[in-house]
């Protein structure tokens, strides 16, 4: 398993590489607010309906990992940010999300206990 800086400099990385590929049309910040709200609303609306292919399964991946790496480059700039808001998800949307997610990264759940102790996080 690689240190926490050199993970850290990799998933910057690949954050700089997605993002110089998928360049769209400049926005403010305040447009793609709007717009993740406006997203984020929908989706909620389509799981109380039911509608939980509201989202393709690629569409869904993108957006997850678009969002862990923003959510990354946030915290290496020093942004002391929560994940989510506190009690807007539950207990098990945590664990399944972050358990999907060290799985999508090929993680244990003992690696990322050694990598918070290291870390401090």
């Amino acid at each position: 398993m690689s240190s926490p800086r050199r993970v850290a400099k990799d998933a910057l990385q690949r954050a700089a590489k997605a993002a110089s590929r998928q360049r769209p049309a400049s926005k403010s910040a305040g447009d793609a607010a709007a717009d993740a709200k406006r997203l984020a609303a929908a989706i909620e609306h389509g799981i109380v309906e039911g509608r939980l292919d509201l989202l393709p399964a690629g569409a869904l991946q993108t957006l997850i990992a678009a969002a862990c790496r923003l959510y990354t480059a946030r915290c290496e700039a020093g942004e002391d940010l929560a994940p989510v808001a506190k009690k807007s998800i539950s207990a098990t949307d945590a664990m399944v999300t972050a358990s999907g997610l060290l799985r999508a990264a090929d993680l244990a759940v003992f690696e990322l206990g050694l990598w918070q102790g290291w870390t401090g996080r």
